[in-house]
């Protein structure tokens, strides 16, 4: 036997089952077969020319002058290295590339260039940040002057509805063919990207006007038309308000009649009275029964009842009920036939009433669905309180004066504008609540009170009545 190496020695293992096989030992087949592919990459030694693998050097010796960097200036060369995690991702194959055309991405440099500043020290470092602050302050000053700008230009209606689609041409299509979802993609590609707003934002849930202006009849100096107009508005308002008001009357005070104390009491007695005469008859009912019970009970009687038995049905008795059950089958039969054929010959009325129903179910959908809409223009209920059209402003014939300096105000600016805020509801809305002032209770100070009136005096003098009534009960008693 050969002597073998302690550190060459390859330990044997039982591979018997397939899961043994896991611990055999590849890593040299896998170290040949890298470097036959490394091979394939870049080349042998045998393959490539003396030229290539050497360098001859004919320039002529110069002595070296080495720079020395600070630890500051090694840094940052440091640095600007490419970084050892980020090596396996270059690429040191030497295949060529089969797409001739790529397009390569080549990225701006931004910053400073500090290996520029390290080993070409041309400018003062100092006279460099100067002139990077002079360029901030120029910048930061045109900023300034642009917000200013913006705030005091009033050009734009900040009212109206402007949709983004007109700034870009062909994206607001006619036909409907290009979606509003569409058209945000295509803007944020073009590089004019907008924040996706919920669809809730651009339908309207109000009818009401942002503002609206107010009656030409309300003017200081109307004209005749106007005035009369809104006269008679007011009018047909206020003959609106009289009629509910009539309608409650008559059918909440004027259905009960009125009556005198003394009739209400006798009604009251009658109501609270009545079914006391039944409860008396029944009582007497009841005493004449056991009555009858005791007298009856002197006679026999059998404990258990008699028991009644139904006479039995003869055959023949039978066979006729088995008959009238057969016949009246077969009648009721006859009866479905015959509707099936009265029915078969009204098929058409039938389709009539059938498309009347659809037509009729259908008006009722559209109702609906036009008060569903009418609805959801209308102001809402956002509080406890429901929104009421407020009264109208008017000012009579003889309180107009044609000019500001005698006009009477009817109305207020500020009421005005908090009941369009109601009515397009952004606020709830509310009724004025008149407070009641709690009673306050009032008392005298012990000091403020006089002496004949004190709490002392009224003792005694419940002392001295409670004395003079127990002599007195004691004389009578004597």
């Amino acid at each position: 036997m050969t002597a073998v190496e302690p550190g060459t020695k390859k330990k044997r293992i039982s591979k018997k089952n397939k899961s043994a096989w896991r611990k055999t030992d590849i890593q040299d087949v896998e170290q040949f077969l890298e470097d036959q592919r490394q091979e394939e990459r870049v080349g042998t030694f045998t393959e490539k020319q003396d030229e290539d693998l050497f360098v001859l050097d004919s320039s002529p010796l110069k002595a070296k002058t080495t720079t020395v960097l600070s630890i500051k200036q090694k840094r940052k060369l440091n640095a600007k290295k490419p970084m050892r995690t980020f090596q396996p991702m270059e690429n040191t194959s030497k295949v060529e590339d089969p797409i001739v055309k790529r397009n390569h991405v080549k990225q701006k440099k931004n910053g400073r260039n500090i290996e520029l500043e390290v080993c070409n020290p041309t400018k003062p470092r100092h006279r460099q940040a100067n002139s990077d602050r002079g360029q901030y302050y120029v910048k930061m000053e045109q900023r300034l002057a642009d917000k200013k700008a913006k705030k005091t230009n009033f050009e734009t209606d900040i009212w109206e509805d402007v949709d983004f689609r007109d700034k870009i041409p062909g994206l607001k299509d006619e036909k409907g063919w290009i979606s509003r979802d569409l058209a945000l993609h295509i803007a944020g590609n073009v590089g004019k990207k907008l924040v996706k707003t919920h669809a809730s934002m651009h339908h309207k849930t109000i009818k009401g006007k942002k503002f609206v202006a107010p009656h030409p009849g309300m003017s200081y100096n109307p004209t005749l038309q106007a005035h009369e107009q809104l006269l008679s508005q007011v009018v047909e308002r206020e003959e609106g308000i009289i009629q509910k008001e009539k309608h409650l009357k008559r059918v909440t005070t004027s259905m009960f009649s009125k009556v005198t104390p003394e009739q209400r009491d006798e009604r009251r007695l009658m109501e609270m009275s009545a079914g006391l005469d039944e409860d008396e008859k029944e009582e007497e009912s009841e005493q004449e029964e056991s009555q009858e019970a005791d007298s009856s009970d002197k006679a026999y009687r059998t404990i258990n009842a008699a028991v009644e038995r139904d006479a039995k049905k003869s055959k023949q008795a039978r066979r006729k009920e088995l008959k009238q059950k057969e016949l009246q089958r077969k009648t009721e039969l006859k009866k479905k036939l015959k509707q099936q054929t009265a029915d078969l010959i009204r098929i058409k009325s039938i389709r009539h009433e059938l498309d009347d129903e659809a037509e009729d179910l259908n008006d009722l959908k559209k109702r609906r669905k036009q008060r569903a809409e009418k609805k959801k223009f209308e102001p809402k209920r956002l509080g406890r309180h429901k929104f009421e059209e407020p009264d109208v402003d008017v000012n009579m014939p003889e309180d107009l004066a044609g000019n500001l300096r005698n006009v009477k105000p009817e109305s207020n600016l500020l009421k005005d504008r908090f009941h369009l805020l109601q009515k397009n509801n952004m606020l709830p809305t509310t009724v004025a609540v008149n407070r009641k002032k709690s009673k306050v209770k009032r008392f005298e100070r012990n000091t403020h009170k006089d002496p004949g009136t004190s709490y002392q005096d009224l003792a005694d003098r419940r002392r001295a009545a409670a004395k003079a009534s127990k002599q007195t009960k004691d004389t009578i008693k004597i």
